[in-house]
């Protein structure tokens, strides 16, 4: 099992790696539904569609900073975009300086294996790794 996950883009995380990745996600508003949400995110963050599977909801997951994460997963064995082209955000860097610079949302994103996946995963994700490995104990019965 392999997880596709991002490195977070921008100047805290430049030049951190472990606990620096997330899978790509986003803020939706209640009228627009999950999955159409979390498709249209992860277009953003990475420059290309998801993969066509079909994707199985993982929960609803509650994060450190009081946020949710609705989390799906699905089957993709061929996907590996050429390139990650993330949506922006703008800041100001170096701080204090009163320059206002656009920064990655993400600027890096790949497939890792679960143990790996969870050493670069920031903490508040991994009960989303567990989901799956649940999930995919579920499947396999």
């Amino acid at each position: 099992m392999e997880l596709w996950i991002a490195h977070m883009g921008g100047p805290f995380w430049a030049r951190k790696d472990q606990h620096a990745w997330s899978i790509p996600k986003g803020e939706f508003p209640e009228d627009e539904e999950a999955l159409a949400a979390a498709k249209r995110e992860f277009t953003e963050e990475i420059g290309t569609p998801p993969p066509p599977a079909n994707y199985e909801l993982l929960g609803v997951f509650n994060q450190p900073s009081g946020k949710l994460i609705t989390a799906f997963a699905a089957e993709a064995k061929d996907f590996q975009p050429a390139r990650i082209v993330s949506n922006t955000f703008p800041m100001e860097w170096p701080k204090g300086s009163g320059t206002i610079k656009d920064f990655p949302e993400i600027d890096d994103a790949r497939w890792f294996d679960e143990a790996t996946a969870r050493t670069k995963l920031v903490k508040g994700q991994l009960p989303i790794v567990d989901a799956l490995v649940r999930h995919l104990g579920e499947i396999a019965l």
